[in-house]
């Protein structure tokens, strides 16, 4: 594959971990309590800061 083709899957997985990780997030919020919820937001901050590592990667090359 070409690296610019590369580059697309890895933004589309980007895009895929923050979309999952606003809805992990969203229902920590408004469904869990106690340390289900704090478990799950920690696990989908993780996620989040991974997919925003990878956009970043994407847009510098």
């Amino acid at each position: 594959m070409s690296p610019g083709l590369i580059q697309m899957w890895i933004s589309f997985i980007a895009m895929g971990l923050m979309i999952i990780a606003a809805l992990l997030i969203m229902l920590s919020r408004f469904k869990l309590k106690g340390i289900f919820r704090f478990t799950l937001s920690f696990i989908s901050y993780f996620i989040f800061i991974i997919g925003g590592f990878l956009m970043l990667l994407v847009v510098i090359t």
